[in-house]
């Protein structure tokens, strides 16, 4: 019986092993580790792969929406109790940057035929304390961003792209991270662009936002012992910089084979226990292909049982953890479907035909039954 991982990480950095060892001896034959040649050369890679004037390297995803949050603050945009409208089902991290710098998540449904944010939502939860709209690319599908920054405009609001897996992502011609004001993204080892570690990075267009991320990133500091504003230390280091660069080359050539993989799953896959959400074409990157069904249990142990590993991205929604008790109240039927009935299925690009045949088979061969 084949096996298929859920997410084979080995196999995806084993191909550029050879790459990646050299770019780590050249990291420690530098003697130079931290905010060095190999993040200034990442950060304009980046920079440019996302359409935007600036990337700005730090510590992870969380911290590159957390700091960009707090930047607007000291700059006077934002100010404590400020409210930010972001979709109800995403990970937590969202919800975390926002609480983070004291200002207010409105959760709000998301679209149920994409399962990303609503602008019909979004217009019905302004208020007069609203500043910030952080739409989440949620599973590598830009949310409508032209709808979006059309309402920002009408209302004089901030956008925050939550590009954590949305690395690569088009929506008419433009990348994900060149729509908002800012945007923020990941390179935990998982996603389509993964680090070697926690690593992420802020992108934007806004030279003086970039300025002020930059030095609350750095301790408050944009001069060694001067410290300006009361900082952390979030930093992308040069050894993870330097990995970076190298999956960066590959990543149009990833996001190409995890599409032809998605195309396959959705063609293929015929079950009438299974929803799967219409084909996106090039525009959707498939950090994750997530599958909707009524008999989610049955059908993770069957999948299991014919080798095919699952995972649920994610099980409870952010107003159900015990983390947001003042969030518990919240009425999110829809939200809260998808939760309890969304799973992933395996796409990586190092998955063989062999492999793809075998999640189709397994799928197909599902019956409430089993």
């Amino acid at each position: 019986m084949i096996k298929i991982p859920f997410l084979d990480l080995a196999l995806i950095n084993r191909q550029l092993r050879s790459d990646l060892i050299d770019a780590f001896t050249d990291v420690i034959d530098s003697g130079w580790y931290v905010n060095g040649e190999k993040l200034n050369s990442f950060e304009k890679e980046f920079a440019d792969y996302c359409d935007a004037a600036h990337c700005i390297g730090v510590a992870n995803g969380l911290d590159a929406l957390t700091l960009t949050l707090r930047a607007w603050k000291e700059l006077g945009k934002v100010n404590d109790g400020d409210e930010v409208i972001v979709t109800a089902n995403t990970y937590i991290a969202s919800i975390l940057a926002i609480t983070e710098n004291r200002l207010v998540p409105v959760l709000i449904e998301p679209d149920p035929t994409t399962f990303n944010i609503s602008s019909k939502n979004i217009k019905l939860a302004i208020t007069k304390k609203t500043k910030v709209i952080l739409p989440v690319h949620l599973y590598g599908r830009l949310a409508p961003m032209g709808e979006i920054m059309c309402i920002a405009k009408e209302h004089n609001l901030l956008v925050l792209e939550d590009a954590a897996q949305g690395h690569g992502g088009l929506l008419d011609g433009k990348r994900a991270g060149s729509w908002g004001d800012a945007a923020g993204f990941s390179f935990y080892p998982g996603k389509n662009l993964g680090a070697l570690g926690d690593a992420g990075a802020v992108v934007t267009s806004d030279a003086v936002l970039e300025v002020v991320i930059r030095r609350l990133s750095n301790y408050g500091s944009s001069e060694k012992y001067v410290n300006k504003l009361k900082g952390v230390n979030s930093r992308l280091d040069e050894l993870q910089a330097a990995m970076l660069s190298v999956k960066l080359k590959h990543l149009d050539e990833d996001t190409r084979r995890r599409q032809v993989i998605a195309k396959r799953y959705c063609k293929e896959i015929k079950n009438a226990q299974i929803e799967i959400l219409p084909f996106a074409g090039d525009d959707h990157v498939y950090h994750l292909f997530v599958v909707r069904t009524k008999h989610r249990k049955k059908l993770a142990d069957f999948l299991e049982s014919l080798g095919v590993a699952t995972l649920i991205h994610y099980p409870i929604p952010p107003h159900r953890q015990a983390a947001y008790p003042e969030l518990g109240q919240l009425d999110l039927p829809i939200t809260q479907q998808i939760h309890d009935e969304i799973l992933s299925l395996p796409i990586s690009p190092v998955m063989s035909e062999e492999q793809v045949d075998t999640v189709v088979y397994a799928c197909n061969s599902f019956t409430t039954e089993v």
